[in-house]
C-alpha cells in the first residue's frame, strides 16, 4: 500500500503542477498580456500610452517573487526521471577529444557502459581501462558524473549503469547481493587483462569479495589494482547514524517496513522492491535544515536573479531526487550481510555457499580513500579492508584520508578532481599489470 499512497500522491498533485507551469510559462512569455509599467500606473488611469509605457507582466514588481514561488512549487512536486552522463568531451593534452558512450553488455538489472574516446591517437587506446562500479542505493550511476569525468582524459573508463528495479519485470528473475558479485566478476572479465576496477561507496563490499574469488582461482584477469572509496566493509568503526539504524532494529523490521510492491502501471509490477523515494528520504532527514537552507536560498536567488547560484541548485537537486528502486532481494541481503552481520569483516562471508577470503588477494594492488567529514561510512571502515588483506605485500597498499570533506566529496566536487582523483591516477600508474 505504500508505493500504491505515493503513486496516489503524485497522481493526485499532477493537474497542480500543470497548473504551476501553465502560469509560469505565462508570466514569462513575452507575449503575454501587457501591464502599465510602474512609473504610469496610478497617474495614467483611462488615458491612453504608448508602447514604450507597457511591459510584460514578467516585469512588474511582484512577477520575480511569484515566479520563485511557483518554480520552488513545480520543483517540489515533480518526478525526477533518470540524468543523462552528458559528457560529450575531455580534455587530453590540451586538445579536446569527443566522448560517445557505448553500452558494450546489457544484462537484466545492469548495462555496462564504456566511454568511447574519438580519437586517431592509437595510443588512447592502450591506456589504462577502469571499471567504476556506481553504487546501487538509490541514485542513479550519473551520480559518479564528476568521477567519471575527472578520470576520462587519462583511461579508458567503463561504468556499471544500474537498472530501476521498478522498470525491470519479473519475468527477469531476482538480483540479490551474489548476483551483484556475479555481475562485477563478469564485467572484470570482459575489460581484459591488466584492468582496474574502483568501487565507489556501497559497492566496496561485492567488489572486495569478487576480488577474492577470482584470486582463490588464480584467474588470470584479475585486475591490476582495486580502489575502495567511502565503503563500508566493517561497519563496527566509527558507526555512523545509518550504521545504527541497521543494527537497532531486525531485518523483520525492514522487511515488514520498508518493502512494497511495484504497483501498475510500471513494467517491474508486483516486483518486490525497496523504493527509491525512501532511500531519499533518509538522506534528507539526516541533514534536513541544510536542504531546508538550500532551498530557501534558491528562492532568494531566483528573486534577486542570481542565475548562477540557481543554476547549480538546480543541477545538483535534479540529479539528487532522481531516484530508482532496488530489489528486495538485494537491499535485504545487504543489510543482513554488511550491517548486521559483518560477515566479511569477520571472516564469515560466503557467494552462493563458497566461503570468500579476501586474504587470497596477493597480485591487485589495493587503495583505499576515505573522508574525514564522512556521515554515511566512518573513518576506518573503508581502511578495514587492508587488514582483510592480510597475504598483500606493503608495497601493493595505500590508504589516504581527504580532509574536510564528506561522503559526497569522496568522489565529486573540486577537492575530489584536485587531490583524490590525482592519487588514483598515481596509484594505476603505479600499478599498471598485475603483480
Amino acid at each position: 500500500m505504500l508505493y500504491h499512497a505515493y503513486e496516489m500522491g503524485h497522481a493526485a498533485v499532477t493537474p497542480f503542477r500543470s497548473a504551476l507551469r501553465t502560469g509560469r510559462f505565462f508570466l514569462n512569455n513575452p507575449a503575454s498580456p501587457l501591464s502599465r509599467s510602474e512609473e504610469h500606473t496610478s497617474e495614467d488611469k483611462g488615458l491612453d500610452v504608448c508602447s514604450s509605457d507597457l511591459s510584460p507582466l514578467s516585469y512588474s514588481p511582484a512577477a520575480p517573487g511569484l515566479m520563485a514561488a511557483i518554480e520552488v512549487a513545480e520543483r517540489a512536486t515533480r518526478r525526477y526521471s533518470k540524468p543523462s552522463f552528458n559528457l560529450a568531451s575531455t580534455q587530453i593534452k590540451g586538445e579536446t577529444v569527443a566522448i560517445e558512450e557505448e553500452i558494450v553488455l546489457r544484462k537484466p538489472f545492469c548495462q555496462l557502459k564504456y566511454f568511447k574516446r574519438i580519437s586517431d591517437d592509437p595510443a588512447l587506446e592502450q591506456e589504462p581501462r577502469l571499471l567504476m562500479v556506481a553504487p546501487m542505493s538509490g541514485h542513479w550511476a550519473t551520480l559518479l558524473r564528476g568521477t567519471v569525468e575527472a578520470m576520462l582524459p587519462d583511461h579508458n573508463v567503463y561504468i556499471t549503469d544500474w537498472r530501476d528495479a521498478r522498470t525491470t519485470p519479473l519475468s527477469e528473475g531476482r538480483f540479490d547481493l551474489d548476483d551483484y558479485i556475479d555481475y562485477v566478476i563478469e564485467f572484470i572479465r570482459l575489460l581484459g587483462p591488466n584492468s582496474h576496477v574502483m568501487a565507489v561507496c556501497q559497492p566496496g563490499v561485492p567488489v572486495l569479495m569478487a576480488v577474492a574469488l577470482m584470486a582463490a582461482e588464480n584467474h588470470p584477469l584479475q585486475p591490476a589494482t582495486m580502489t575502495l572509496m567511502g565503503s563500508p566493509i566493517d561497519t563496527r568503526r566509527s558507526p555512523t547514524i545509518p550504521n545504527n539504524l541497521a543494527q537497532e532494529r531486525p531485518l523483520s523490521w525492514f522487511k515488514h517496513n520498508l518493502i512494497t510492491r511495484v504497483p501498475l502501471p510500471n513494467r517491474g509490477f508486483m516486483r518486490p522492491v525497496y523504493p527509491g523515494f525512501l532511500q531519499l528520504s533518509g538522506f534528507m532527514h539526516m541533514n534536513l535544515d541544510r536542504h531546508l537552507n538550500a532551498h530557501r536560498d534558491f528562492f532568494a536567488n531566483l528573486i534577486k536573479g542570481d542565475g548562477d547560484s540557481a543554476d547549480a541548485h538546480r543541477e545538483f537537486y535534479d540529479e539528487y531526487l532522481s531516484v530508482m528502486d532496488l530489489t528486495a532481494e538485494f537491499y535485504l541481503m545487504t543489510v543482513s550481510e554488511v550491517f548486521q552481520k559483518h560477515s566479511l569483516a569477520k571472516g564469515e562471508a560466503t557467494h552462493r555457499w563458497r566461503s570468500v577470503n579476501p586474504g587470497e588477494i596477493r597480485k591487485t594492488a589495493l587503495l583505499t580513500i576515505e573522508g574525514e567529514n564522512d556521515d554515511i561510512s566512518g573513518i576506518g571502515q573503508t581502511q578495514a579492508a587492508h587488514d582483510l588483506c592480510v597475504n598483500l605485500s606493503a608495497s601493493k597498499r595505500e590508504d589516504y584520508v581527504q580532509p574536510g570533506v564528506g561522503h559526497y566529496g569522496v568522489f565529486n566536487g573540486r577537492r575530489w578532481r584536485n587531490e583524490i582523483a590525482p592519487k588514483i591516477r598515481d596509484f594505476i600508474r603505479t600499478h599498471p599489470v598485475m603483480g
